[in-house]
């Protein structure tokens, strides 16, 4: 198999998605260092989040709900959300509406947690667009939609292969 070669653009997009996957991971994980009343791993606050979203139509999400939201295994998912009930950030609570159904709600401390990490979002992506001017903004927009749908393609392909 012969050597792939990159342009100059392929090489500068590739070191900036690096640089900007690692360095969100980095303020993500400074964001908790510096939260300490939270004892929680970024993989702990992302399962939170997705609980909060899912829980924003009634009743909360079940396992298998946030299983194939976050495409993680249901038994990955029920062993971070049972770690999660002992550290009271979640609570598990049977369906009123089928009984054999159990639903993962956020606790006072889960929507306090979430809170945290939504407005860490939100000064992100303020001090991000703050200083672009509107073509810019929509030039990122339209490039960033773009990633979103080749990365969601991808990953479509790659499951239907397994």
């Amino acid at each position: 198999m012969g050597t792939i070669e990159m342009s100059l653009f392929e090489k500068e997009l590739n070191d900036l998605l690096v640089q900007v996957y690692r360095s969100i991971g980095q303020m993500e994980e400074q964001m908790v260092r510096m939260s300490h009343h939270m004892n929680l791993s970024i993989s702990e606050i992302h399962l939170l989040e997705a609980v909060g979203e899912a829980s924003e139509d009634g009743e909360g999400p079940t396992v298998s709900e946030l299983s194939e939201r976050l495409r993680i295994s249901p038994p990955s998912v029920t062993a971070a959300i049972n770690k999660l009930v002992t550290k009271g950030y979640v609570e598990k609570e049977k369906s009123r509406k089928d009984g054999r159904m159990v639903h993962i709600t956020l606790t006072k401390m889960g929507q306090k947690a979430n809170l945290a990490h939504r407005y860490f979002h939100l000064r992100m992506v303020h001090s991000i667009s703050k200083d672009l001017t509107e073509e810019e903004q929509a030039a990122m927009l339209k490039g960033m939609q773009k990633l979103n749908e080749f990365f969601a393609l991808k990953i479509h392909r790659n499951e239907e292969k397994l």
